[in-house]
């Protein structure tokens, strides 16, 4: 099995390399359209500033691309902010894989809830094969000032400040705003339900 990780200039892609080649899987970084077209599976991970993102997306046209692909896809933290329709962050236009807009954090009370969110957070309400082998309270890593809204394809939702998305489903694509390469074993677990799809 080939799995591409796309690269656009974002960052913890080395990470998810090595998460990859734990669990035995063959991963090649790249922005190439034939190998990503190619590949069994996509990853799309990624941490930055999602206009910067889009616009080495559409540089490259993989903006047009990445929604038309048809294997087992799986967005990570900034990943999953731009399958979506739009961001706040920049006023940007996404990828529109997901009808969902995704929107800043705007703390209660600093003293309760700073921003950005870093740090352990549970996944409640799990609904889907990508989750298998996992209960409600399990334990992920994030990073984030940006939140998908909960919608008909969250499969997974997690509380901070508020309820939000925490992965994403429709047809062919997965999403997860945590990392799961920074998640022990449950984002192993995530990853390894992903390569078996």
């Amino acid at each position: 099995m080939k799995v591409a990780v796309i690269k656009y200039n974002s960052g913890n892609v080395q990470s998810v390399l090595y998460a990859l080649e734990r669990l035995g899987a063959e991963a090649v970084l790249t922005d190439e359209v034939d190998e990503i077209t190619k590949a069994d599976k996509v990853i799309f991970p990624g941490q930055g500033e999602a206009s910067t993102a889009m616009h080495y997306l559409k540089e490259r046209n993989l903006d047009k691309l990445i929604p038309n692909l048809k294997q087992p896809f799986f967005g990570v933290c900034l990943g999953l902010q731009l399958l979506c329709s739009h961001s706040e962050e920049n006023n940007t236009p996404c990828l529109g894989v997901f009808p969902v807009k995704v929107k800043k954090f705007l703390p209660e009370s600093y003293a309760e809830s700073k921003v950005p969110h870093v740090g352990w957070n549970n996944l409640f309400d799990l609904k889907s094969p990508l989750l298998k082998g996992l209960d409600d309270e399990s334990f992920v890593y994030y990073v984030h000032s940006f939140y998908a809204e909960l919608s008909e394809f969250t499969i997974a939702q997690t509380h901070y400040i508020k309820d939000f998305s925490a992965l994403l489903h429709r047809d062919n694509f997965y999403a997860m705003q945590a990392h799961p390469e920074k998640s022990g074993l449950v984002g192993e677990k995530i990853l390894s339900n992903f390569l078996k799809l």
